[in-house]
């Protein structure tokens, strides 16, 4: 089983805003099992609320990113993962699998009980977001997700 990480450093910008979204290059399936966020801005007491979703077309990502192999002697991902996007990824209907509250503050992060991972689909340009939805204020976000395949 290849392990790997897609990490974002200081997404900034306005509500709705795709933080990740990790996505099929083929025909793969990836299975995420830990997502992690925060921010590295000036603390203050700022609240929003975030939702990880289906997704099934990329969008247009203001960067690429090739996810990063955990084990250096493992194969490269079969899974893409894009950041800074200027057009964001269309979203599935009705396909929420996570959604939670969080704090400026506070560091956030979600395991998957083992066999209860997100799947994302085995179809080319389908995936996974982390978005943010709402915000009291627009602040940088750090986020890292981890997935295998």
């Amino acid at each position: 089983m290849a392990k790997y990480s897609v990490s974002v450093d200081g997404s900034a910008g306005a509500d709705p805003q795709t933080i990740i979204n990790i996505f099929s290059a083929g025909n793969s399936r990836g299975h995420i099992y830990d997502i992690i966020m925060g921010s590295d801005a000036t603390p203050a007491d700022q609240a929003g609320s975030m939702e990880v979703l289906r997704t099934t077309a990329v969008g247009t990502e203001g960067a690429g990113f090739t996810p990063t192999k955990l084990d250096p002697q493992t194969k490269a991902s079969d899974c893409d993962g894009a950041i800074t996007h200027s057009v964001e990824p269309t979203e599935t209907a009705n396909s929420q699998l996570l959604r939670f509250a969080f704090n400026q503050r506070a560091t956030f992060r979600w395991v998957a009980t083992p066999g209860s991972e997100l799947i994302i689909p085995a179809t080319a340009n389908n995936g996974i977001s982390l978005v943010r939805r709402v915000s009291t204020a627009d602040f940088a976000i750090d986020a890292t997700i981890l997935f295998f395949e």
